[in-house]
C-alpha cells in the first residue's frame, strides 16, 4: 500500500512529482481551504483502496484498527506538529448511519483519539441536509453538495480550539473544507484534517 511521499502541497497535503521541499499547490493558492494543513496516510490506490473499500462497502468494521495503525505510524509527528485540543469526525446523515450501520470516520476516530490520547467529540458537528453520494459528482458539483450541509450546535466547545477533523478519504477535499469552514465560523482558531486515503485527482 503506497504511503503519500514527499514533496507534497503543504497545505491540502496533494503528493509532487520529483524532488523538493513541500510548498503549497497552485489550487491551494488560488482557492484557499477551510482548513488550516491536511494529510493522508495512503494513496487511493491498489492496496489501499481495496483496503477502505473493503471496511466502508463491504462491512469489514474490523479493519479499522490497522488502518489506525497506519495513520499512527505515516501522520504521528505531523499531527503532533499541529497541537489539537481534540478531535472530531466528518459526521454523516442520521438516514445515512441508518442505512449503512456505522460511521467510518467515527469508528476510525475512536483508535485515533486513543493513540494520541486526544479528546474525541463524535457528536459535535451534525449532517443537517441530506446530500447525493460525493462518489457520484464532480469537483463543482461535491462543493454545492455540501455546501450548509453541516452545523455545530454547541460552539462553546470549539472556541478558541485547534480541530483534529477526521475522515477516510480525501478526493477533491470538498468535504473537508465545507466541516472546517463550519468549524471556524463556530469559532475554532485552527483545523487540521487527516484521512487514510488521499485521492490523486
Amino acid at each position: 500500500m503506497p504511503p503519500v511521499c514527499h514533496p507534497c502541497c503543504s497545505i491540502c497535503g496533494i503528493p509532487f512529482h520529483g524532488f523538493g521541499d513541500d510548498h503549497p499547490c497552485s489550487d491551494c493558492l488560488t482557492h484557499a481551504p477551510g482548513f488550516d494543513a491536511a494529510r493522508s496516510a495512503l494513496l487511493y490506490e491498489g492496496g489501499g483502496r481495496e483496503l477502505i473499500h473493503a471496511f466502508k462497502y463491504h462491512y469489514r468494521t474490523h479493519l479499522r484498527r490497522p488502518l489506525a495503525l497506519l495513520a499512527v505510524e505515516q501522520l504521528s509527528e505531523f499531527v503532533a506538529l499541529q497541537t489539537p485540543d481534540l478531535i472530531v469526525p466528518v459526521p454523516l446523515h442520521v438516514r445515512r448511519l441508518r442505512s449503512r450501520g456505522f460511521n467510518q470516520a467515527v469508528l476510525l476516530a475512536e483508535p485515533l483519539a486513543r493513540e494520541w490520547g486526544l479528546p474525541l467529540k463524535r457528536r459535535l458537528m451534525r449532517r443537517v441536509r441530506w446530500t447525493r453520494p460525493q462518489i457520484e459528482l464532480d469537483a463543482g458539483e461535491r462543493r454545492a453538495n455540501v455546501r450548509g450541509a453541516f452545523a455545530v450546535d454547541n460552539p462553546s466547545q470549539v472556541t478558541g480550539k485547534r480541530i483534529l477533523l477526521v475522515d477516510d478519504v480525501f478526493t477533491t477535499g470538498s468535504t473537508v473544507d465545507e466541516c472546517a469552514r463550519v468549524l471556524k465560523k463556530a469559532g475554532a482558531c485552527h483545523v487540521t484534517v487527516i484521512t487514510m486515503a488521499r485521492a490523486v485527482v
